[in-house]
């Protein structure tokens, strides 16, 4: 049979971990299902009911009718189910025989009488012809808050989060996962390995876990990761990994990404970061916690943008971008002191943003090389806290190296006048 069973019990609410069903033999129009589980001796439960006399117990018993009860309710030629599925009574339950290990269960599901959101099941298990267990069953079915455009192409095994709306002729690929309560706009595509945590906006035409823009890509299984509460406005870009890169592109919880920002394959962004329009990640790019890059600005594969860092619009960035600095320009781009007002409205006590100000005249400012402004920046007892020491921490642990140009005073006019 086609019918996919661990996509459809993932609807049957409080199933046990374990599938009880094997395989369906027989199905006839939603009235009648003839379900098989095959108990061998190496179910979990066997472990301790009893150790040296196998016994399958039987609440498990009613556990297998209970799921092949689902299938037959929420079966629709293969389309994506719409429902969930309560047990909320059993009736008249009678077991006449032990099922042990070795024993081919068959299962039989008769559907009753059934309401809008009620149904009665007779249910049979039988080994061989002969009748194990039998059960009236009482279930529960609730309509999924789900919404998905009739017009959407859906594959039947991506699995779709409660309370989430598709748009219409959005296409979602079978290996995708997508939250609660998400909102995925008309035209967009998602495919690949993908996993959109709950609360996530996605606007119309954004293109989410499609192949990277890698020539050494050949297919192979790389994954997209995202987290709670993202938006991605519409016309976004965003490539799962590389086998070469470490195989996923990670996003965190509560970004913003506006209109036509690209992310590469084997970003790693964190959260709370804001990217404006047309923003731009090349490869294996991380992106730290609260990090503001602007409008058109373009960040060069394998460099780092550090927490609270704002990076200016247009800017292109060919090196590590300090966290808690202004980073703006593009031939090249040059530090323009700390993040004051972001730093302010994120909620960074005076007296630290005053240790990072001070941080960065030495850094800028004095006429010592790097090595010399971070030693005489430690000695310095008045700027010792966490975050002039993780300023430190991402300079020394820097691969491409970090940006330490000063604007010209020319330059330092003009972001004035902004």
């Amino acid at each position: 049979m086609s019918t996919s069973i661990p996509i459809l019990l993932d609807r049957l609410c409080y199933r046990y971990p374990s599938l009880l069903v094997d395989a369906i033999a027989e199905r006839d129009g939603g009235r009648r299902l003839v379900a098989i589980k095959n108990v061998t001796v190496n179910e979990e439960f066997f472990q301790g009911h009893f150790p040296g006399a196998p016994v399958m117990p039987a609440v498990l018993m009613l556990e297998s009718w209970s799921q092949a009860a689902a299938l037959l309710l929420l079966e629709r030629d293969g389309a994506p189910p719409d429902a969930r599925v309560y047990l909320r009574g059993v009736n008249d339950a009678k077991f006449r025989r032990q099922v042990v290990p070795g024993d081919r269960l068959r299962i039989e599901i008769s559907l009753g009488r059934r309401r809008a959101r009620l149904a009665r099941a007779q249910a049979l298990a039988y080994v061989g012809d002969q009748v194990v267990a039998e059960a009236e069953l009482l279930l529960g079915v609730i309509a999924d808050r789900t919404h998905i455009d009739p017009r959407a192409v859906v594959h039947p095994a991506a699995r779709i989060g409660r309370g989430t709306s598709v748009g219409p002729h959005a296409s979602i690929g079978p290996k995708v996962t997508i939250g609660e309560n998400c909102r995925i706009g008309a035209s967009t595509v998602i495919d690949g390995w993908t996993e959109i945590g709950d609360d996530t906006q996605i606007y119309p035409f954004a293109s989410i876990g499609l192949v990277p823009q890698d020539l050494k890509f050949r297919g192979e299984e790389t994954r997209l990761t995202i987290g709670r509460r993202n938006i991605f406005r519409e016309f976004v870009t965003i490539h799962r990994g590389t086998q070469g890169g470490g195989g996923v592109t990670q996003i965190g919880d509560r970004n913003v990404f506006m209109a036509y920002v690209h992310v590469a394959h084997d970003c790693h962004i964190g959260h709370d970061t804001i990217f404006g329009n047309t923003a731009t990640l090349g490869g294996h790019v991380t992106v730290e916690d609260f990090a503001n890059v602007s409008a058109g600005s373009g960040v060069h594969q394998f460099c780092r943008v550090g927490r609270h860092a704002f990076i200016g619009g247009y800017s292109v960035v060919t090196k590590d971008a300090l966290p808690f600095a202004k980073t703006v320009g593009s031939r090249p781009a040059r530090i323009f002191g700390a993040n004051t007002i972001g730093l302010m409205r994120r909620g960074f006590p005076p007296e630290v943003v005053g240790k990072l100000k001070r941080t960065f005249r030495y850094l800028l400012q004095s006429k010592l090389n790097a090595t010399g402004a971070l030693q005489r920046i430690q000695k310095d007892p008045s700027l010792a806290c966490a975050e002039v020491q993780y300023l430190i921490d991402f300079i020394r642990t820097s691969q491409r190296g970090v940006i330490l140009r000063r604007p010209s005073r020319r330059a330092e006019e003009v972001v004035a006048d902004e």
